[in-house]
């Protein structure tokens, strides 16, 4: 079990922080780089942009979360979804920030994970640092190597190997 990536979003919509550990394998039985149906292969198709890819897990996770107010009212919350290629949580804090990670289909839920990067990394490191910008206008990121040592050793911690 793997992780993929990680996004921090802000109240503003802009991706404040994002960091990718691996790709996903896709791997298919095709030797051809045209499927069947006239598509490209996904070996062959370009690789995105760290904007691009935020810029579509923002509209993905934006989208859902309302179907999901619309469906079941505003009490309801939108916690995951998983598609065949990988799985992606979502944890909004009170003050509107929305952490995201994709993973492999086989993690559970990451919801307590998500909630402790934000408690005890990102609050503890980016929030009550004083040199940190309290807003994060234009996609001025979140720059902080505490933060990032941390969130490293931290997700290496959850998805080491168990012996």
């Amino acid at each position: 079990m793997s992780v993929y990536s990680f996004y921090i979003f802000d109240r503003h919509t802009e991706c404040i922080y994002s960091k990718r550990w691996a790709q996903a394998a896709i791997q298919r039985n095709s030797a051809t780089s045209a499927l069947s149906n006239g598509d490209v292969a996904p070996a062959t198709r370009k690789a995105l942009t760290v904007e691009d890819d935020a810029k579509l897990i923002f509209g993905t996770v934006f989208s859902l979360r309302r179907i999901v107010r619309q469906l079941g009212g505003d009490d309801d919350s939108f916690l995951s979804y998983r598609t065949g290629e990988y799985k992606l949580h979502y944890f909004e804090t009170p003050t509107q920030l929305k952490f995201v990670m994709l993973t492999d289909t086989r993690v559970g839920n990451m919801r307590t994970v998500l909630h402790q990067i934000w408690a005890t990394l990102y609050v503890e490191y980016v929030v009550k640092n004083p040199l940190a910008p309290i807003e994060h206008p234009k996609g001025v990121g979140v720059s902080n190597q505490l933060f990032e040592g941390g969130l490293e050793s931290f997700i290496n911690t959850i998805f080491s190997p168990q012996s």
